[in-house]
């Protein structure tokens, strides 16, 4: 994650030169500029990812571009160039976010130290933003409709993003639970805060309380050095629990007195930790049938469901169906490439008559895949979008099967159209991972067309 272009503006060309010509020795690639209006123009053709920048200027200041760098994701980071007399201006651009400042004359020893700074600061956000999900574009909602439902649902995403609450979104999978989660942290006052996000039906029953967490070191065999668990990373932030319904009873416990008092012990340490994190959750069981069953905990689902969200189904949105696949559409035309210009009639009419039972998820996947199979230039057809019917009506008093035999059959079809993709064919079916692992060893399905 090293940098790799690099822009020095300085008037002064020995300066420039001398930069230059010590950054291409370490193999950047560099542009330079005596000038804000011709810095503007390498910015305008190019994505640098750092900038050595002189505060005076001949047609201006060098905070000019940290003003406007504020207003911009993924600007370059800033390196202020200045001379002795200048410094409290050196101070005063760091403070509007230049990233560090460097005096003339400087050495070759200095720049070496500057970099090796900027790139390990640089390495250490990226990361971060890849861990906690803040490299989606967080200025623009990415929940896509016009529906009553949807509309509706938006306005109480308004309403208690603001707030502290913790929230339970529940719906069917592909619904859009996890879009919903983010519009919420994206529209709370903790959205420049860390944004974690644990899969609870992805991660092992024995390793979910390390990762909820975190453990100490020869907790447990493979724990070699100690590591912070989730609520940690989110301290100051969000955690959205990603299918609360999956995790043990014995996790139930501890995750409730997290709720309640905000502190937990890593797994082996005795160290009380608090945090200060706002709790998502979602789920696509009823979890309330899950309590009466014994399944989930009375206490812990009171303490989630202070505020509830139910995303609405596809088939019960069916205006935001067209809305959203022209933007599928868009979408998927650009990463791959591929011009066109629309839908045809047929296409669009089949669109809108599918159930699609695996919600917006498979609307998306149909749309990427159509536009994969399409001719370029042309409008999308029926054929390109490879939709078929879940089911087929019974013929006869033959094609009436035991409801076990019915299920294995239609989880062998679904993992054949998924391509063994267990995830995928978990979305379809509207249950999780683990339910879905456990029928395809209930049914003996391992060596078949599972994966």
């Amino acid at each position: 994650m090293g940098f790799d272009k690099i822009i020095v503006l300085d008037d002064e060309m020995i300066i420039r030169k001398s930069l230059e010509e010590q950054l291409r020795k370490r193999r950047y690639s560099v542009a330079t500029a005596g000038t804000l209006a011709e810095a503007e123009k390498l910015l305008a053709k190019d994505q640098f990812d750092l900038m050595f920048v002189d505060v005076q200027l001949p047609d201006g200041q060098g905070t000019q571009l940290l003003e406007r760098f504020s207003q911009q994701p993924d600007s370059p980071m800033v390196v202020i160039i200045t001379g002795n007399g200048t410094i409290e201006s050196a101070v005063e651009c760091m403070r509007l976010g230049a990233f560090d400042y460097v005096i003339k004359p400087f050495s070759i020893d200095e720049i070496d130290i500057l970099l090796k700074k900027a790139e390990d600061y640089n390495q250490l956000v990226k990361v971060n933003r890849y861990f906690s999900g803040q490299g989606q574009e967080g200025d623009a909602t990415e929940i896509i409709g016009q529906s009553s439902a949807l509309t509706k649902l938006q306005g109480m995403i308004k309403k208690v993003a603001a707030t502290e609450a913790t929230v339970l979104i529940t719906g069917e999978n592909g619904a859009g639970k996890e879009l919903v989660a983010h519009e919420l942290y994206r529209l709370s006052g903790r959205s420049s805060q860390p944004y974690i996000r644990v899969n609870c039906a992805a991660i092992s029953e024995t390793l979910i309380e390390s990762e909820f967490f975190g453990h100490e070191k020869g907790a447990f065999t493979g724990a070699t050095q100690r590591r912070e668990g989730r609520f940690e990373l989110a301290n100051g932030g969000t955690i959205l629990l990603d299918e609360i319904s999956e995790i043990s009873p014995k996790v139930q416990v501890k995750l409730l007195r997290v709720l309640q008092e905000r502190e937990f012990e890593r797994v082996g340490g005795n160290k009380t930790i608090q945090v200060d994190v706002r709790v998502l959750a979602t789920t696509n069981r009823n979890l309330l049938k899950a309590v009466e069953r014994g399944e989930f905990r009375e206490d812990l689902y009171y303490r989630l469901n202070v505020f509830p969200l139910e995303v609405p189904p596809l088939r019960e949105r069916k205006d935001d169906i067209m809305v959203l696949a022209e933007a599928f559409l868009k979408r998927f035309s650009r990463k791959h490439g591929i011009a066109l210009p629309g839908f045809s009639e047929a296409a669009t009419k089949r669109l809108c008559i599918h159930s699609w039972p695996g919600n917006v998820r498979e609307l998306q996947n149909t749309i990427e895949r159509a536009v994969i199979l399409a001719e370029p230039k042309k409008l999308v057809d029926e054929a390109s979008l490879g939709i078929i019917s879940p089911t087929k009506p019974l013929k006869s008093d033959k094609d009436m099967l035991p409801l076990e035999e019915m299920e294995k059959e239609y989880i062998i079809k679904v993992l054949e159209k998924t391509g063994g993709d267990r995830a995928q064919a978990a979305d379809c079916l509207k249950i999780s991972t683990r339910a879905l692992s456990s029928k395809v060893k209930q049914y003996q399905l391992e060596e078949s067309v599972a994966k």
